[in-house]
């Protein structure tokens, strides 16, 4: 059998944190930002979790992350 590997596009997006929840950054922080209130952009910061939905196909893509 061969190595199982991780997405790398997933690792880079993504991190599991100690109790096994998902960690992701979010979106529309890169650029237009002034536009954007001085909350939105001070929100647009904080790290958020991933949906539980979503959970198990993220993991599936990241098998050595835990």
């Amino acid at each position: 059998m061969p190595k199982v590997k991780s997405k790398r596009s997933a690792q880079k997006r993504f991190k599991i944190t100690g109790t096994g929840k998902v960690r992701r950054f979010k979106a529309f922080k890169s650029h237009l930002l002034t536009g954007k209130s001085p909350k939105t952009r001070r929100n647009l910061r904080k790290p958020d979790l991933v949906d539980k939905t979503e959970v198990k196909k993220i993991k599936r893509l990241m098998p050595n992350s835990f």
